[in-house]
C-alpha cells in the first residue's frame, strides 16, 4: 500500500478510535467535524482510492480463508448506516461480504439468549460479515425502554440493577472469543446531532421517494434522545477494547462519515498482512502439466 496513503489512513483512523474508553465522552465528538478535509469533491475522490483499496485487500483476504472480519454500524436513527455501508464497500465481490440487519427480534429469537440470533451469522473464514445494528442493541434500546426485557422472559432475579454492567462484560468476553477464532471486529457508531436528523426526518417527509424509510416510532424515538446519547457513551466507555475498539465518527456530513469508516476499514484489513497464498511445488508441477495439456490440445 502507498506509505502517503496509510499515513493518511493511521491519522483519520486514530482520530476516532476510542482508546481510552473509561474516559470517553460524547459530547467531545463533534458531530459536523471533518477534520482535515473541507470539500465534498476531494472526500469522494479519496473514497474512489479507498474502495479501490479495500476490493484488492478483500480479494487476499477471500484467497487466504484464514481470517474473517466482523463490522458492527450503531447509530441513532438517519445516521446514515445503509449509506455509509453502500458507498464504503461498493467495490467489494459480493460473494465476499455478508450484510445481515436486525430489528426486532422474532418469538423463535426471543426464545434464546440475545446473542444468538447473532451468533447465528457470523462471518465465515475469508469473508466480511456487516451487522447493521446488533447484539448491542440489548444494552440501547432495551435499556431506554426497559420493558422490552419482559419480551424475553428472563427469571425475575436476573434482572437487576447490574444487568446492563454483566452485558458489557458477557458482550467483552465474546467478542475476545471472536478475535482468539481469527475474527477481527470493529465498530463503528456514527454519531449524527439532533438537528441534523431533525433535517433528514424533515427530507424523508418532504421527498416522496424517502417517504417509505420515516415512521412515526422514529419520531416517538427522538423523545428519548438524551437517554440514547447516555446509553451510547456508556456502552462505548465499557465496551471499546483494544481487539475490538469502538470508532466514534461524525456523521452529520455523510461524505466525510464514508471516508472515515473506509479509513479505519482498510486499517484494519492491512493489520492482518494479507497476501494470495503461495503454491507449492507439488501444486507448481500440477500447474505445469495442466499447461502442457492446453497446448497440445486445439
Amino acid at each position: 500500500m502507498d506509505k502517503d496513503a496509510l499515513k493518511f489512513i493511521r491519522k483519520i483512523t486514530a482520530r476516532y478510535r476510542v482508546d481510552q474508553a473509561k474516559k470517553f465522552r460524547l459530547k467531545d465528538v463533534d458531530p459536523a467535524d471533518t477534520w482535515k478535509l473541507d470539500s465534498k469533491e476531494d472526500a469522494e475522490r479519496l473514497l474512489a482510492q479507498g474502495v479501490g483499496m479495500l476490493n484488492d485487500l478483500q480479494e487476499k483476504l477471500y484467497a487466504q480463508d484464514k481470517w474473517a472480519v466482523l463490522l458492527i454500524f450503531q447509530a441513532m436513527d438517519a445516521a446514515g448506516k445503509d449509506g455509509t455501508i453502500k458507498h464504503v464497500m461498493s467495490g467489494i465481490n459480493p460473494q465476499g461480504c455478508q450484510v445481515y440487519s436486525f430489528k426486532a427480534p422474532s418469538s423463535e429469537e426471543l426464545n434464546h439468549d440475545y446473542l444468538w440470533r447473532t451468533s447465528r451469522c457470523m462471518p465465515e473464514r475469508g469473508r466480511i460479515g456487516i451487522f447493521n445494528r446488533s447484539y448491542y442493541e440489548e444494552t440501547l434500546v432495551v435499556r431506554v425502554h426497559p420493558d422490552f426485557l419482559q419480551s424475553a422472559r428472563l427469571p425475575g432475579e436476573l434482572i437487576t440493577k447490574d444487568i446492563w454492567k454483566h452485558r458489557f462484560e458477557d458482550i467483552n468476553g465474546f467478542e475476545r472469543y471472536l478475535t482468539h477464532n481469527g475474527v477481527l471486529v470493529r465498530k463503528f457508531f456514527l454519531h449524527v446531532s439532533k438537528g441534523e436528523q431533525k433535517r433528514r426526518f424533515l427530507s424523508r417527509l418532504e421527498e416522496p421517494r424517502k417517504n417509505w424509510k420515516f415512521s412515526l416510532a422514529d419520531a416517538r424515538e427522538r423523545e428519548h434522545w438524551d437517554e440514547y446519547q447516555d446509553a451510547y457513551e456508556d456502552m462505548i466507555r465499557h465496551t471499546s477494547t483494544k481487539h475490538s475498539p469502538w470508532f466514534v465518527v461524525p456523521a452529520d456530513n455523510k461524505w466525510f462519515t464514508r471516508i472515515a469508516v473506509a479509513a479505519a476499514v482498510i486499517e484494519a484489513l492491512d493489520s492482518l498482512k494479507l497476501a494470495f497464498p503461495k503454491v507449492d511445488e507439488a501444486k507448481k508441477k500440477e500447474l505445469s502439466a495442466a499447461r502442457e495439456a492446453l497446448e497440445k490440445k486445439h
